[in-house]
């Protein structure tokens, strides 16, 4: 079907166009939540502005990951681009060097400055939100490695898997996927290192946006039985992992038969038609012809008790999974195991099966991190001392954060009330490489008059009708 051969380029030579047709909307949006004018006025890193502004490095880092970009020297690369610096209105923007050195001006306090005017900003968004979006806020915490080659660089350490790097730690809302708090550490740090503190700056952000209920969750480093007892208290619900004790499977086997149910999982996806017939596991296979060691999951079970850990001043829930393992090398079964995982909480009215699939939720954020790390590119090391490179990830994380405000801002009423709600749901969840080919790499001509600067798109994809939604709200008054 390609039968393309006789291809020309030309370079025009009035015509201006980019790839990057959508940044003009996620330009728009900052103008409207204001976010712009807040850096400017309460960040003050820059104590002279020839030419730039506050805002305008934070905002270039942020969109060289929405344009397309994938780290600092690509700035280079929008930089000398005409047609993009016209579609913002732009005479130049930082180049990486620029903007490498804003990077080392920040200090720890202005860094949380700086996330605190994105959490501003935030509730701008949830407030525009439906009554049901204020339910329950499920706030997930972890950490994660982020690895470099680099030998110069100030703050970075070794973890006890012999890799060397920073290991942030990211607290983030599970409901629309957004990271509110973003701390930079050496990577030989614990993951739970100071965790308590951002959950509770996190639980004031959601109770003043209105949410009803708030849920902790967390692996087994973020159990926090220092602070079980003042969050129950407080009306704060949590679901953490604990660690398997001596202690905790003895009172397992203690429990009665009768108390064990089977762990029933949820089916992963419905299946509309007639089910497809699975093609042969290669992967088994191999593991079998070549006798490697197999551990088979044969049956899970679920039971529950109530244990007071030693730091804490009342029993709690703890809810118990027994997985029974079998062992196989090749197909020569020589072992039969149990083996326990336990979390702790203080949710009473839910199930024992709805608390494991609610812990095991939780995953989620595990690829919220992967995206960051492979697709975003935000949680990366770029520059020369920790600081620098906490900087840097705050504001790249900020192209995430757009990518779910878009979202957000679109509204779900009218007559096509429920269509419109299953666009917002499937834009909010989109992977950041989906979202850039669908809402910002939009070919464009760019048009600048005298008063105006007219974006004409080159091009249709199936979701323009949403773009043009969205353009729609952001040009309406914020009601907020």
């Amino acid at each position: 079907m390609m039968t393309a051969s006789n291809i020309h380029y030309e370079i025009a030579d009035r015509t201006q166009a980019t790839a990057a047709g959508g940044i003009g909307a996620m330009h728009l949006l900052v103008g409207k939540l204001g976010l712009d004018e807040a850096i400017d006025r309460h960040l003050g890193v820059l104590k002279i502005h020839l030419p730039y502004f506050d805002s305008d490095h934070v905002l270039n880092i942020a969109y060289n990951l929405l344009a397309g970009g994938k780290c600092l020297e690509h700035l280079e690369l929008l930089r000398t681009n005409v047609a993009y610096l016209n579609a913002l209105g732009a005479r130049r923007i930082p180049d990486p060097t620029t903007a490498g050195d804003f990077c080392r001006r920040f200090d720890t306090s202005q860094i949380y400055m700086l996330q605190q005017l994105f959490n501003a900003t935030r509730l701008k968004v949830w407030r525009r939100q439906p009554q049901s979006f204020f339910d329950e806020a499920i706030l997930d915490g972890d950490g994660t490695m982020v690895v470099t080659t680099g030998e110069c660089k100030e703050g970075m350490d070794i973890n006890y898997k012999g890799q060397w790097g920073y290991h942030p730690f990211v607290l983030s809302l599970a409901n629309t996927g957004e990271p509110l708090y973003l701390v930079n550490r050496p990577g030989n740090r614990p993951s739970h290192e100071n965790a308590a503190w951002y959950f509770d700056r996190s639980i004031e952000l959601c109770r003043k946006a209105g949410f009803r209920k708030i849920l902790l969750r967390g692996d087994t480093d973020f159990t926090q039985t220092t602070q079980l007892d003042r969050w129950d208290k407080d009306g704060v619900r949590f679901i953490f992992g604990i660690d398997a004790t001596d202690k905790l499977y003895e009172l397992a086997g203690e429990l009665p038969q009768e108390a064990w149910k089977t762990l029933q999982r949820r089916v992963k996806h419905a299946v509309k038609t007639k089910p497809r017939k699975r093609p042969e596991n290669v992967k088994q296979q191999i593991v079998e012809k070549r006798e490697f060691e197999d551990i088979r999951t044969v049956k899970e079970r679920v039971a529950e008790f109530t244990y007071q850990p030693g730091n804490c001043e009342k029993a709690y829930r703890i809810v118990v999974v027994m997985k029974e393992l079998e062992t196989y090398r090749g197909q020569l079964k020589f072992e039969e195991t149990a083996r326990c995982f336990f979390y702790i909480t203080n949710v009473v009215e839910k199930s024992a099966d709805d608390i494991v699939f609610g812990a095991n939720d939780r995953c989620g954020q595990e690829n919220l991190l992967g995206v960051h790390k492979d697709d975003v590119r935000s949680l990366t090391a770029p520059l020369d001392n920790l600081l620098s490179n906490w900087a840097y990830m705050v504001m790249a994380a900020l192209a995430w954060s757009l990518k779910a405000w878009s979202a957000l801002m679109l509204p779900e009423e009218g007559r096509w009330k429920e269509k419109h709600r299953e666009e917002k749901m499937k834009l909010l969840r989109m992977e950041f490489s989906t979202f850039r080919q669908a809402m910002m790499n939009i070919p464009t001509q760019i048009i600048r008059t005298g008063r105006k600067i007219i974006y004409r798109l080159l091009a249709w994809n199936p979701w323009q009708h949403v773009f043009f939604r969205l353009l729609d709200q952001v040009n309406r008054p914020l009601t907020c």
